[in-house]
């Protein structure tokens, strides 16, 4: 009976926070300062899930369907020698990171969804290679999730690389939230660390513990789709779907569990309550998290002299909203939630460009810019 009214009560709060001020934060509103244009940078995309400039300013392109697009010059040039992938769900290809020594190695890195090795269906795979003319050539298989499931979702798949150089990606539970997140000897629901050349750094927080998958970082996630290295604290913070509520905001921090299934500020889709437990000792907080969820994708930080009324700002995009939503901080603590592109569809990604600009991808339309008005 207890349970049940618990039940009751915590799905009862969840639909009275629908249409109110989220309990962890401010409700979304309007831009404050909006004296800006969106200006179509690249059309006729499908679903432009990653984004890489080269040093030339041209754009390379992921479409999840398996294409790799270079635009440069008003043109678009489809790149062959891409990996093969399993376009079918969530899954295909996804994100796409430059290596910060670019300009003298030429390693692009690439995340997907493959079916190489144990197990039917998929998981996700990070490898690398160099472009040359308009192939890729050198590829090289750095990382293999295993074992592959049918599952069609939460594939994670985000890449940065830190200050000192180290790649980091992120890898979605799969789906199988009882078994993946918290068991350290199996992938998914992780953070991962690697070198550029796909070693395991020897002090990575598990390199030592039985069993474990040497690569990872942190565990207790969700599906990470947004992933940035914080510009001041050289940080990584990503964003995670959270089921019906609480998707979150989380500074990543070496060996730390993140909570994911036995946490969580969601419930069930079905309504039905997930957990009781918001925290557990041993299990990091959220810096922030959304109810009702937005279907966070992407994630950037406010850089440069071209937007001053948003510096520092956080750029997310929401898919279940369809709009860029731009989070200002006063320390650890979201003080405002606007909207800044509203209405052009499902916002995928966004990055801040070598030019200052900010740059997002949107399904079903292409590539968007924000340009300030002139004064």
């Amino acid at each position: 009976m207890k349970s049940l009214f618990l039940s009751i009560l915590m799905t009862s709060l969840y639909v009275a926070c629908m249409g109110q001020t989220p309990p962890n934060g401010p409700e979304v509103t309007d831009p404050e300062w909006d004296n800006y244009t969106v200006e179509t940078v690249v059309d006729d995309l499908k679903l432009p899930w990653g984004m890489a400039f080269l040093p030339d300013g041209s754009l390379l392109i992921t479409e999840r369907s398996g294409e790799l697009i270079h635009f440069k010059n008003g043109e678009k040039t489809e790149i062959s020698g891409v990996p093969e992938v399993r376009a079918k769900g969530q899954g295909g290809l996804l994100d796409i990171e430059l290596h910060p020594d670019y300009a003298s190695n030429g390693w692009i890195y690439l995340s997907y969804s493959s079916e190489e090795g144990p197990g039917d269906g998929a998981h996700t795979a990070i490898s690398r290679a160099k472009l040359e003319g308009n192939r890729l050539t050198n590829q090289e298989v750095i990382y293999k999730a295993t074992p592959n499931t049918e599952a069609g979702q939460h594939y994670g798949s985000r890449i940065v690389f830190d200050k000192d150089g180290y790649l980091f990606f992120t890898i979605g539970e799969r789906g199988n939230r009882d078994e993946n997140p918290q068991d350290i000897t199996r992938d998914g629901g992780k953070v991962y660390r690697l070198h550029d050349d796909g070693q395991v750094p020897t002090d990575n927080p598990f390199v030592n513990s039985t069993g474990a998958k040497k690569a990872i970082y942190s565990y207790g996630h969700r599906n990470p789709q947004g992933m940035i290295v914080h510009p001041e604290s050289g940080e990584i913070w990503v964003h995670e779907h959270g089921p019906r509520g609480g998707d979150e905001i989380n500074v990543v921090k070496k060996g730390a569990n993140f909570g994911w299934p036995e946490i969580s500020y969601g419930i069930n889709y079905n309504g039905t309550i997930l957990t009781e437990e918001t925290s557990k000792p041993g299990m990091e907080q959220p810096l922030y998290y959304w109810v009702p969820s937005i279907a966070p994708s992407g994630f950037a930080v406010v850089t440069g002299d071209r937007y001053p009324e948003w510096q520092g700002d956080l750029l997310v995009g929401s898919l279940s909203f369809a709009y860029l939503e731009k989070l200002t901080l006063d320390g650890d603590e979201v003080t405002k939630r606007e909207k800044i592109i509203d209405g052009m569809g499902r916002v995928r990604n966004v990055v801040m460009g070598p030019d200052g600009y900010i740059y997002a991808g949107i399904e079903g339309k292409g590539i968007v810019k924000i340009v300030p008005s002139a004064n």
